[in-house]
């Protein structure tokens, strides 16, 4: 039987980068490679009715063992796609064989260092084996770590020693990191009553709220001339974006907030002194708070076209997804269950608010009610994301623990 391990080492070789601007679905083709990859491996292990789509979602579910056919199904989910925020290409891990707490380097020819001075976590990792990257790509621990978790404990449900358990539903979804995850979503062939996403950070994390999410596309459209006689006449579209940044609050970003407290984030900015683009995420975990703050962007918007002209300023606006709070509420025995495995598995469960989103977040408002497990990753989107081999073996544990829980229900 493959370790979890060797399993998320082979699918972070492929590159899965998803593409925001893309119009199509899955927004980029190759998250197909790794789709193909995991129905084939559904397939090797036994399990019949393994499959791809056309839109690129991996599905496939593991019947009853005997005495158990009354038990809810049960969904187990993750995301095959990476951020576009990091490259995902030519990824080059590695293992770091029982970490001593100093500074990783991970690529001598450009200095590239992994500190506990910068990341703290290091040090909750001391002794463990942390798989690390060359510095130049992310890792895709999020989500291929959860990928791997899903496989392994699949693989083991389909083994001779299998514990009792009701019907798995395994999903593999595109496109999460773009918002755009559950799209094309086949809830009914998936045939699950409950489910768990396995898209989470430290080993122990259990949530079931997330921010309120919308994306705004912003686009300033200037008027150029010649500098030297420009007066009254040109209209600077960058220096007019840099006036609608500096009517938002300034203390509401990422790099000032934390917990339930929202923000704006100027994700990207591009242009010159004809056009600039302006892309913004905005969350916020209360629903009051997430309406009032896309009102303040929307009558920033409005007062900036009253001040330079009409069509000066366009906004796209759209909501991505909601706080699954509402609709977790009244399954809570999914929240308990996940801390009874994790105690079982020797991991202080911690429930957290999630600042951010996860497939499981559209899900639950689709009817089925998704909180969010761990994968045991720290530094998800960037070039320092590692991950301890350890605690991808402890989640392992886990969804095996909520899977027996199950099937006794």
């Amino acid at each position: 039987m493959e370790k979890v391990q060797e399993k998320f080492l082979r699918y972070v070789a492929v590159d899965t980068a998803s593409d925001p601007e893309a119009q199509c679905f899955p927004s980029t083709e190759k998250q197909k490679n790794l789709g193909g990859m995991l129905a084939q491996e559904l397939r090797q292990m036994g399990v019949e009715d393994a499959r791809m789509d056309e839109y690129g979602y991996v599905y496939g579910t593991i019947t009853p063992s005997a005495g158990c056919e009354k038990a809810p199904a049960l969904g187990l989910i993750a995301h095959m796609d990476t951020s576009p925020d990091a490259s995902g290409a030519h990824v080059r891990a590695r293992i770091v064989k029982n970490y001593d707490g100093g500074d990783i380097l991970l690529n001598e020819e450009k200095g590239i260092v992994l500190s506990p001075r910068q990341y703290e976590h290091l040090l909750d990792c001391v002794g463990k084996d942390l798989i690390v990257t060359d510095g130049t790509t992310l890792l895709g621990a999020d989500d291929k770590a959860g990928v791997a978790e899903i496989m392994a404990v699949a693989e083991r449900l389909m083994g001779p020693d299998a514990p009792a358990h009701g019907r798995i539903c395994i999903a593999f979804t595109p496109d999460e990191e773009v918002g755009r995850g559950t799209d094309h979503f086949d809830f009914e062939g998936f045939g699950a009553q409950y489910a768990y996403t396995v898209d989470g950070g430290e080993v122990g994390g259990i949530e079931y709220e997330n921010f309120n999410a919308a994306s705004a596309k912003i686009q300033v459209n200037g008027v150029n001339i010649h500098p030297g006689s420009a007066k009254n006449k040109m209209k600077n579209a960058i220096h007019i974006a840099m006036e609608l940044q500096g009517m938002l609050p300034p203390a509401e970003t990422p790099g000032h907030t934390e917990g339930y407290e929202g923000f704006y984030h100027l994700n990207e900015i591009c242009g010159d002194v004809e056009q600039c683009v302006m892309h913004y995420i905005i969350r916020d975990h209360d629903r009051k708070l997430f309406a009032a703050r896309k009102g303040r962007m929307e009558a920033v918007v409005r007062y900036l076209n009253e001040k330079y002209g009409e069509g000066t300023v366009l906004l796209d606006l759209r909501d991505s997804y909601y706080n699954m709070r509402e609709k977790i509420e009244p399954h809570m025995h999914l929240i308990e269950t996940a801390q009874e495995a994790m105690q079982a598995a020797g991991v202080m469960p911690v429930i957290t608010p999630i600042r951010g989103g996860t497939d499981g977040a559209r899900l639950s408002f689709e009817g089925l009610p998704c909180p969010n497990l761990s994968t045991g990753g720290y530094n998800f989107h960037g070039r320092f994301e590692f991950i301890p081999i350890q605690s991808m073996e402890i989640m392992v544990e886990v969804l095996g623990h909520i899977v027996s829980a199950y099937a006794v229900r």
